[in-house]
Order: C-alpha cells, then structure tokens, then sequence
C-alpha cells in the first residue's frame, strides 16, 4: 500500500493522471488564462543553461539540479522559466527528429520544477537564430520546421498537468536587425509563426487541448505588442497568454560599455537616463491592458538590470540602491498591470541572483525588492 501511495503522489506531482473517456481531468484545471495566471506570482529564468547551443554547460553554467529548483522555491519563486533550444539536437534534418535523449533532459528539468509545485514554462529560445527570419521567402520553410518541432514536444508532454505551459519562441525578429520598427511584412510572418505553433500544440490533443500557450510579440516588443500582435485562431477558448519583455532604459539596464547610467528612478541622488523612468513603466505596461481587458494574461518573460561589477565605493552603494529600487517597481507595477514577471537570471555575474554553483542567494537585497509585491 505504501509503495502503491508513493507511486500514485509521484504520478500526480509530475505528470498527473492520463484523462479517462468521458468527465473532468483533474490536472486540466477548469479555468481561464487570466485565472491561472493569478496562481504563477513571481517567476525567474533558467538562463543561458538549457538553450546553450553547445549543451547544457557549454554557457558557463552547470548541469541544473533538483537542489537548485529548490533553491529558487525557498527564495519565494513560484513560476520558471526555462529556455530551450531544440534544432541543435535533431537527430534527422529532414523530419527535425528531436533526440530522445534531450527530450528526456528537458523533461527531468521540467520534472524538478512541478516536484516544487511550481509552474513551469518552456519555449524555443533563439536556437541558434533558425527562426530570425521573417520574410515572406522564409515563412513556408520556418513554419514547417516549426510545426514539426512543436508537435514533437508537445507529444512528449501530452501527459503533463496544467502547471506546465509552452511559449513558441523568444524574441523573434530578423537576425541582426533590433529595430521597433520593423516593416509589415516581418510582423506578418511573425505572426504567422504564432499561429503555426498553436495549431501544432492543439493538434496533438490530449491534455494539449486545453494547455495554456504563451505567443510573443514581434522582438518581444511592449509598444510592437499593442500594435502588431493578432491573437491567434484557437480551437480552446481562454487558453492563451501574450509575452513581451522589458529592459528598458538600456542605458541602465543592459549597455555595458561607457558611458552608461547606473542609476535610475527617483530614489537616485545624481543623473538618470533622461527617459525610461518611473512614468515609463506606468505606460509601457498600461499599454497590455489591451489584452488583459480581452482575458489575455500577460507574462512579462524577461527583466532586470546589470549589476555593475566596476564600480566601487559610493557610486556601488549608489548603484545597488537605484537597482533594488528599479527591481521593485517593475515587479510591482508588472503585478499591478495583470502581469506575470520573471527576473531574468543567466548565471552571469552581472545578472546572477541565485548562485548554480551554491544555490545561495547572491543578492539579498534585490531578492528582497523583487519579493515585496509578492501576491
């Protein structure tokens, strides 16, 4: 009996139970986006690990462990999410054949996230830039592969309960152009992208039918988002989320060669960026009330600011308070905008907020900001 209960938890903690013919599936929860959305509270990145092109340690990050999951859920984390990429590991180019054993990585990792009863999101996360060109002469040959690719992953996790949610790619624009303006053909094969991806998620059934899916704007773009963005046919109503990330001023958060500003916000004692300031998030995240109006969640997939390693003396002290500070009101004003956040964490020195090596927190006063709008 013991060993039959300890089986049965396990089937509900990592997969759930296989839906009968006929009635309710218990792990397929009965309810809205909107309404799951309000249980994921504050999300963090496994960055540059599992969407490393060269394997999992080739970024300077290690192999990810059970202990480190737990680590990010005792710090207060309730959601990750985990870059992938997928099309280095293909066995077969011309059916994109995924190899098992990858498959299998990404599915341990994801296992160790719904132990912690934590929501787990995975994605194609750049790849090595196979979809970054959204032209017209590229659209039938990226959709392809795309739809191939997906319909292998959600296969595999057919089974998986509704803590488990897919996103279809990251950051898509054309390879080396960041523009936020882009012209209307790249938005419309972009588009297209998205659609490809729902269809092939839905096509598999099962418990896929009702799975949340997470699309993305053009480049992850806010103001793209609110322009752009067309919300996907689905056959499954009120199962859908949009994604954009928010990094800006650039000069605080990610520029790293000089001159950059390492303050920010109005708690700052000397000059800011003259734009991307408090006012800026205000509008910037009103901006998605477009599609929380319509029950369309909105999971903000990536944020943060370097930690600048250079400075020293008043200017590190300077530099840490105006960090905090703009990591709580994103947090906070994400929160209050009816989004999901999740502070990107690379491993990265400049970025790192929970140590891979040791699982300790690294920064206990940006975890502190980042937590004070918990839910």
């Amino acid at each position: 009996m013991k060993t039959y209960t300890i089986l049965l938890l396990c089937c509900l903690s990592f997969f759930g139970c296989k839906k009968e013919t006929g009635g309710d599936d218990p792990a397929m929860r009965n309810m809205t986006s909107m309404e799951l959305s309000k249980l994921m509270g504050i999300g963090w990145n496994l960055g540059n690990t599992l969407e490393a092109t060269g394997g999992e340690t080739s970024w300077g990050n290690p192999k990810v462990t059970a202990d480190l999951i737990r680590a990010v859920k005792e710090a207060g984390f309730t959601s990750v999410r985990i870059p992938v990429s997928w099309s280095v590991h293909i066995s077969d180019q011309g059916t994109h054949k995924i190899d098992n054993a990858w498959m299998q990585r990404v599915g341990q990792v994801v296992n160790y996230v719904l132990a912690q009863d934590m929501y787990a999101i995975i994605n194609i996360h750049w790849d090595n830039g196979w979809m970054n060109d959204p032209r017209e002469s590229s659209r039938q040959q990226i959709n392809g592969k795309l739809h191939a690719i997906w319909t292998q992953i959600a296969t595999y996790f057919k089974d998986y309960d509704d803590r488990l949610l897919f996103a279809g790619s990251n950051e898509v624009h054309m390879e080396g152009d960041w523009s936020s303006n882009p012209p209307a053909e790249y938005l419309s094969v972009q588009n297209s992208f998205n659609q490809t991806f729902v269809d092939a998620v839905r096509e598999t059934g099962g418990r896929n039918l009702k799975r949340h899916l997470v699309i993305q704007s053009y480049i992850t773009n806010i103001d793209l988002a609110y322009k752009s963005l067309i919300i996907p046919q689905d056959p499954t109503p009120d199962r859908l989320m949009v994604e954009v990330h928010y990094y800006d001023p650039y000069e605080f958060s990610l520029k790293e060669d000089d001159p950059y500003d390492f303050r920010w916000g109005s708690l700052a004692s000397g000059p800011v960026t003259a734009w991307g300031q408090e006012d800026w998030v205000e509008t910037a995240f009103g901006k998605m009330k477009k599609f929380t109006d319509r029950g369309l969640p909105v999971i903000l997939g990536e944020y943060g600011a370097l930690y600048r390693l250079k400075l020293t003396g008043e200017d590190l002290t300077e530099h840490k308070k105006c960090r905090s500070y703009y990591l709580e009101y994103v947090t906070e004003a994400a929160i209050r905008h009816g989004m999901v956040p999740f502070y990107w964490d690379n491993g990265a020195p400049d970025f790192v907020l929970i140590s891979r090596s040791s699982n300790q927190v690294v920064h206990p006063d940006a975890l502190q900001a980042i937590m004070k709008s918990r839910p």
